[in-house]
């Protein structure tokens, strides 16, 4: 019939709800055919597969017949053939796109050209159904991924977004709790400092950033699809403050549950008896090889088809028995035989050359060796070739057979020898060509005896997992597979038989190495390269041989109907029986209906067809026989594929969309019973509809996984049981590996296979299925040869589905984009699973199997590694899991009362601690004397002039300026008497000091004291990148209110310059003077004197790390306080020196250069961190030489030592670097300390002499830029770890090191004289017991008095500085860190004698994460994430509108950024219970960082928004 004149008319189809889901229903009048009234029949998806067409007998041989669109691509097993192919399949139909979706009808399709493919096969049916599963969602923007132009190839991503209204704070969609308004800490000022390496004008406030519409509609449409209600709805719990129990899926009590009676176990029909079987395979070899040796035996074809060799019995039997001889007589190692009988050996054979790899097989049976059949090696790190490697090294395998050609192949190492491969033990190998063996003396005969227990030969599988393992066959089941596949196949001599499969393992050797030499029949072996080829070439040869059986898989099937135009000569009318292997597969029954519907009128009979059901562990399993050899007709099933996913089989009705329609693979295996046992826990019998693993108990299966005992006991000896717990059998039998049941007839139905098998919540999904619901959305048009890979990955305890896609290279970014989004819509409304990674890789990047297919496992491992290199990736962890704890919700708040009380019951004292009295160290006559810091200057110069103070070096460790007592007054003097005379400014007036680190700074500093001015230190700005750090340094003076600027004569150029006026309006600058030409030589009359000690000292100018800038404001007293109590904490006498690698500008570096020295005596080595860059040793160096006892520097110093002198420690070893002058080394810092940098640092330069004991950390902030500190006295910081998830609640519990959520924390340093800290509620202001975590509270003299800003607001942060207790002690004054923290009491003593109290500082109040209820803290997430990949060089974390955005520097080529994205979202889920909203992928150095090396989080964010991080990546997680 004419292809045109069969295509059905259709008239209209019509989308309608059946049941609560959606089926077709079409109508279609068929004018050819007569028939007359309208036919209904459903378009389904064949969920394993493809959707196709099931149909009514009547209209059997006129509908159009559904393709194997699996087997489209069959890449996944075979590769593409290169001709062959109708063009016209490029024009296949399309899905329309997400636009064209609107209406349930689509438009009539045009006419094909007359040259298309055959309408008979021709299937756009699956086009049809995925609309269908499309159909009911509305049209719904996704936000696209944001790729750097760099890394795009085709048209640009802005065009595909459209522009959407800003909304600065949407509903929190995201922890499905009502919305409470979050009270954050008010922000400090309205200024906030530049990002490094920004552009463009200061940002502001989160408040009004000038975001980009751009970054925020993407977001917008993100948080839209978020809103959308989790499927399926789950039973939420109460959650207590100590657990976070995961969501446990309830079962819902309308899934269906099996009815049917407990199945008994099926006995195949018993082995002919009467039979004349020979009494083993070697003994039918000897007998064809002497009585026949003419007989061919097996045809080997060259890639053109054509006949190469023919292998004879006779050829087969001598070759056999060379090889024989010369394994055991003619290998020697030392003198002795290289092999004895039962040793293994590998067969290294190509899938070209069927011959040699036969010779081998039966060479080493005679031998009574065992094979080890093995895939080529290509390269030396071919995917699962480590693991080949394991399973010889376990085998004991030392030899490996190979012919002359495929060894000169292989690849070599520089001696010539073949190169050892990755995993792989030493081998020998041995080319098998006639001409290296040696011809056995004519009295020599093999002793082998092939009957018995003994191993016969290992056939390699590959795990779920990709480790592979050894199944060892012994000769007594090779015999019993041998004489059951000639009983069921009905096997005759001299039959010829056409093999497409691989010849090495599985049906391929069963059928064409072993059974057809039992039966003395004719191979013709098919090689893959020839199918790839010419697809039609099984059958020519089928047509030429006139074989009367041929095996070949559904893939084949498939390639012949799309090459079969044309070859009307060719006929099929010699087959008996057409062996589908893999017809245990579900899509494998569109092939055979389609391969029939065309080939029936080539003599192909309807009944020839036989899918059978084999495993590595059971062999075959069952194979439909035609009606001559007793087989039952055919069947089919329709099956519900909801009730599948619950392990029911539910015979559907074939309107439903979500049906899996599968084929019997025939009657159970002649002299084997079978049975159906529960895939989980003890072996029960299943129902009868039920579906279960399917057992086989036979003498034809495997016996063992080679050398692994105990899979072996649970895989080959399980024993099945009745409900009641009584063994169903007295014999054990073999787990195959395959899901099914048994039907009517006692015929076996197979429905997936448990390595496919993924269990998402409480249901199964097959990994087949979702494969072929993908490969249904526009696979011709957009996947690469259908080329997809469907695993699961375990994350948060349960299975989450990845899907991986080669796209083809000329598809776009939208185009990929719409294919994803819609692909996820599909599975979603087919199986009613979420997938929680969908990855497009580029074309041909897949791991490959042997032949050509997709290798999973590999491909799972490089996803998992990182390895995998997608150029698409699309996340979907908030719609896929659905097991999260449930939102934390606050508790009614607890009374100040009852807060005491419940810590007396608990035997809680309140959290509170101090250092040392002041009272009691120090005379007080001394502490009023040195009350003022300019007499303390001026006394030093009147009493030890010459007592040198400070030293500068530079880069190269060499001095460039020193201050004695008696210059720094001096030049303090001079620069007063500047101010006075040249700026005219008064006594009061705030002078900003923009000067790089040095002795100028601090002698500009005691000018302005001894001038009665407040000083204001700045850090300059940097002459590179004056577009962002200029406008810095403007801010500070314009905000200080400052009078006049000190500075040096280039800075003064710089800030004058026509780059400084690009950037800020440089006429605004008060007057500015160069300090080293506007001095005047003589000396001011009289020094200020200040008339109270609490008048105004200095300004302290710092960006906190939530990018606000503000200055506090420091007394005199306060100054000459925290002098005092550094003094004493460290022993600083003049007699000492104290190396310094800090910042000068602000916080404790600025007291540490500028202040400690003039007050305490001591000599200052001073080393700008600015100079490390250029000499990493310097700070070192410079401890080392000046032999200083007390050194401070930052993290970022640490950090940079630790990496820039990692390798270099022997070279500074020789260098003369000695260390161990060093008491302690302290890290000035204002965050959590940093455990992993500090015990790295120890560890590293412990050779260079470094006690392990010197390294510690300060803590200060804002409001006490000192609060802990080492010293050189007290006892070692103590460390304790935490349970991560208590401190999400404001929980401190103490759980042992390796414990699971275990944090280290470690003690800040002792508190400092004369300083208090109390813990406190952050809401409640109340005081909290030990081990509670709150706010840290610090009462002590030199805090300071409060905050200065630009609009004089100092009342509304009145509270951080003046703080009272709820309750309690409500008398003391307190300052307000803004610091989290605990105080915990140790069993160690302090100098006094009292038990000392630990203070753990872990992290800024203003930084924490509100999500989910919890409080989480940036660095643990970022701590998680650095962990996740070794790319990840930097991470951070911040949220905006409720969702986490985590930011991570790539350290590594940007095409492997996309590997990022989805380790991110699992590291995050897995760890801390949080779903990641967008991951950004940027370059190293993008993440700003201040000068302590503190992370500038909300700099960040507001880069992000703005759209100014130029990220290589942004996926925006679904």
């Amino acid at each position: 019939m004419r292809h045109l004149e069969t295509k059905a008319k259709i008239k209209q189809i019509v989308l309608m709800k059946h049941n609560g889901r959606l089926c077709f229903v079409l109508f279609s009048y068929v004018s050819k055919l007569g028939l007359k009234q309208h036919q209904r029949f459903s378009l389904m998806t064949l969920h394993a597969c493809i959707p196709f067409l099931t149909y009514y007998p009547v209209l059997r041989a006129c509908v159009v017949r559904a393709m194997d669109v699996r087997a489209c691509g069959l890449e996944m097993e075979c590769g593409e053939p290169s001709t062959g192919v109708d063009p016209s399949l490029q024009a296949e139909n399309r899905i329309p796109g997400p636009s064209q979706t609107t209406t349930a009808a689509p438009k009539q399709q045009k006419l094909r050209p007359t040259n298309s493919r055959d309408e008979r096969f021709r299937s756009d049916v699956h086009t049809e159904a995925v609309q269908a599963a499309l159909a009911k969602y509305k049209e719904r923007k996704m936000p696209m991924p944001s790729k750097r132009r760099s890394v795009l190839v085709h048209s640009s991503v802005e065009t595909y977004t459209p522009p959407a209204d800003l909304h600065p704070a949407p509903p929190d969609v995201t922890t499905g709790l009502v919305e409470h308004s979050h009270c954050e800490r008010p922000q400090l000022a309205s200024v906030r400092g530049v990002p490094r390496g920004y552009s463009g004008s200061v940002l502001e406030t989160a408040g009004g950033v000038p975001v980009n519409s751009r970054v925020s509609s993407k977001i917008q449409q993100l948080l839209n699809t978020l809103k959308r209600p989790k499927r399926p709805p789950l039973k939420e719990f109460f959650v207590d403050d100590f657990e976070e129990l995961l969501e446990v899926q309830q079962p819902d009590p309308n899934q269906p549950k099996p009815e049917g009676s407990q199945m008994v176990v099926l006995k195949g029909e018993p082995l002919a008896l009467g039979t004349p079987w020979p009494p083993s395979l070697l003994a039918a070899l000897q007998r064809w090889g002497t009585m026949q040796p003419k007989a061919p035996c097996l045809t080997a074809l060259d890639t053109t088809g054509k006949a190469i060799y023919t292998l004879t019995y006779g050829k087969l039997w001598s070759r056999s028995l060379k090889l024989a001889y010369t394994l055991l007589n003619k290998l020697t190692s030392k003198n002795e035989p290289l092999l004895k009988p039962g040793d293994r050996v590998a067969l290294v054979f190509p899938n070209s050359d069927p011959v040699m790899f036969m010779v081998a097989f039966y060479g080493c049976l005679l031998a009574e060796l065992v094979p080890v059949p093995i895939e080529v090696p290509l390269t030396r790190k071919d995917a699962g070739s480590q693991q080949v490697g394991f399973l010889l090294g376990s085998c004991g395998v030392t030899l490996a057979l190979t012919t002359d050609a495929c060894q000169k192949g292989l690849p070599k190492a520089q001696t010539g020898e073949v190169a050892t491969f990755k995993g792989w033990p030493p081998l020998a190998w041995l080319v098998i060509d006639g001409k290296h063996l040696t011809k056995p003396p004519k009295d020599w005969h093999p002793l082998a005896q092939d009957v018995g227990a003994g191993t016969a030969y290992i056939e390699y599988k590959t795990s779920k997992e990709g480790s592979t393992v050894g199944v060892t066959v012994s000769h007594a089941s090779l015999l019993a597979q041998c004489r059951a596949l000639t009983q069921a196949c009905g096997y005759s001599e001299a039959e010829t038989l056409t093999n497409v499969l691989d010849f090495k393992r599985d049906a391929g050797l069963w059928h064409g190495v072993l059974t057809s030499v039992m039966n003395r029949m004719h191979v013709i072996s098919i090689p893959y390269a020839l199918m790839k080829v010419n697809p039609l070439s099984w059958i020519q040869k089928v047509c030429s041989y006139k074989a009367r059986a041929a095996l070949v898989k559904s893939r084949d099937m498939h390639w012949s109907l799309l090459a079969q135009r044309g070859q009307r000569d060719v006929s099929l009318s010699s087959l008996r029986m057409l062996i589908v292997a893999d017809g245990a597969n579900p899509w494998s029954i569109s092939s055979c209906d389609a391969f029939l519907n065309v080939f029936q009128s080539r003599g192909l009979r309807p009944e020839v067809i036989c899918p059978c059901a084999s495993s590595p562990e059971a062999l075959t399993v069952a194979i439909r026989r035609p009606p001559d050899l007793g087989g039952p007709p055919p069947r089919k099933a329709v099956l519900s594929m909801n009730g599948l996913s619950y392990g029911v089989i539910r015979v559907d009705t074939e309107e439903k969309l979500s049906v899996l329609t599968v084929q019997d693979v025939g009657q159970v295996m002649p002299g084997a019973n079978v049975c159906v046992v529960k895939v989980e826990g003890t072996p029960y019998l299943c129902k009868t509809d039920e579906v279960g693993e399917i057992c086989v108990n036979s003498s034809a299966t495997g016996t063992a996984y080679y050398g692994l005992l105990g899979i072996t006991k649970n895989v080959f000896e399980t024993v099945p049981v009745t409900a009641g717990g009584v063994p169903a059998s007295d014999r054990p039998f073999t787990r195959t590996g395959l899901l099914g049941f048994i039907g009517p007839d006692n015929l076996v139905f197979v429905v997936g296979k448990l390595d496919g098998l993924m269990v998402v919540g409480v249901r199964r999904h097959n990994a087949d299925d979702i494969v072929a619901t993908a490969l249904a959305v526009e696979p011709m048009k957009f996947v690469y040869r259908g080329r997809i890979a469907v695993f699961s990955v375990t994350v948060l305890h349960d299975d989450r589905i990845v899907l991986v896609a080669e796209q083809r290279p000329d598809a776009s970014e939208e185009d990929s984009f719409q294919w994803m989004s819609r692909v996820l819509q599909a599975i979603d409304s087919i199986h009613q699973v979420g997938v929680y990674c969908l990855a497009l890789v580029p074309a041909n990047t897949l791991p490959k199997a042997p032949l050509g297919g997709i290798h999973i496992s590999e491909t799972k491992q490089r996803f998992l590694e990182g390895m995998l290199h997608p150029c698409n990736v699309l996340m979907c962890p908030h719609t896929c899991v659905t097991n999260l704890p449930k939102p934390r919700q606050k508790q009614p708040e607890v009374g100040p009362a009852s807060m005491i009380v419940g810590n007396l019951v608990a035997g809680k004292r309140i959290a509170q601690a101090s250092g040392r009295e002041l009272a009691h160290l120090e005379d007080s006559d001394q502490a009023r004397k040195f009350l003022f810091l300019p007499d303390v200057l001026q006394w030093r110069a009147h009493t030890t002039p010459d007592h040198p103070l400070f030293l500068l070096l530079n880069a190269k460790g060499t001095v460039t300026s020193t201050a004695t007592c008696v210059q720094l007054h001096k030049k303090a003097e001079r620069v007063a008497a500047a101010l006075m005379e040249k700026a005219r400014v008064n006594a009061g007036d705030h002078v900003a000091l923009v000067y790089p680190p040095g002795v100028d700074l601090i002698a500009a500093f005691y000018g302005c004291l001894y001038s009665g001015c407040v000083p204001v230190t700045v850090r300059p700005p940097h002459p590179q990148n004056l577009a962002t750090t200029l406008p810095t340094v403007k801010m500070i003076v314009e905000v200080s209110k400052s009078a006049c600027v000190l500075t040096t004569q280039a800075i003064m150029r710089l800030l004058k310059s026509k780059e400084a006026a690009a950037a800020v309006d440089v006429r605004t600058w008060p007057p500015i003077l160069d300090t080293a030409d506007d001095i005047p030589k003589k000396k001011i009359a009289s020094i200020f004197r200040p008339p109270s000690p609490d008048v105004l000292a200095y300004l302290d100018f710092s960006v906190s790390t939530t990018g606000i800038l503000a200055g506090v404001k420091m007394s005199h007293a306060a100054t000459s306080a925290l002098c005092r109590s550094i003094k004493l904490q460290c022993e600083l006498y003049p007699s000492r020196q104290i190396a310094i690698c800090l910042d000068p500008y602000c916080g404790l570096g600025f007291a540490l250069w500028c202040l400690c020295s003039v007050y305490s005596g001591h000599q200052s080595v001073l080393v700008p961190p600015l100079e490390l860059e250029s000499n990493v040793s310097l700070w070192l160096s410079a401890v080392s030489q000046y032999k200083a006892r007390v050194t401070f520097c930052s993290y970022s110093v640490m950090e940079m030592c630790t990496k820039g002198l990692g390798a270099q420690t022997g070279v500074l070893r020789m260098k003369g670097v000695n260390l161990s002058c060093v008491r302690t080394c302290m890290v000035v810092a204002e965050e959590r300390p940093r455990i992993a940098l500090t015990q790295s640092f120890s560890k590293l330069f412990k050779d260079l002499g470094l006690p392990a004991r010197a390294v510690s950390t300060t803590f200060g902030c804002r409001v006490n830029v000192a609060i802990c500190l080492q010293g050189t006295a007290g006892p070692d910081p103590t460390t304790v770890y935490v349970d991560m998830r208590a401190l999400r609640h404001d929980r401190v519990r103490l759980v042992e090191r390796g414990s699971p959520h275990s944090l280290p924390l470690t003690e800040s340093g002792k508190i400092l004289p004369g300083v208090k800290v109390i813990i406190a509620h952050t809401e409640t202001k109340g005081p909290l017991g030990d081990s509670h975590l709150g706010e840290i509270w610090v009462s002590s003299p030199h805090n300071a008095t409060g905050y200065y800003t630009v609009y004089g607001e100092e009342s509304l942060h009145a509270d951080h500085f003046s703080a009272r207790l709820s309750f309690g002690d409500t008398q003391t004054v307190w300052a307000r860190t803004g610091y989290l923290g605990f105080l915990r009491r140790t069993e160690l003593t302090d100098a006094s004698g009292e038990r000392h109290d630990a203070l753990y500082v872990v992290g800024s109040l203003d930084e924490t994460l509100e999500l989910r209820g919890m409080r989480y803290h940036p660095i643990d997430i970022e701590t998680s994430v650095i962990r996740a990949h070794r790319s990840i060089a930097e991470c951070a974390v911040f949220t905006w509108t409720n969702l986490l955005v985590v930011v991570v520097e790539l350290d590594g080529l940007e095409q492997d950024a996309l590997d990022l994205v989805a380790l991110v979202t699992n590291v995050v889920l897995e760890e801390h219970h949080l779903v990641v909203g967008v991951v950004v992928i940027v370059d190293p150095g993008v993440i700003p960082i201040n000068s302590r090396g503190e992370k500038q989080r909300m700099h960040l964010r507001d880069g992000f928004l703005a759209d100014q991080l130029d990220p290589i990546y942004v996926a925006y997680n679904m």
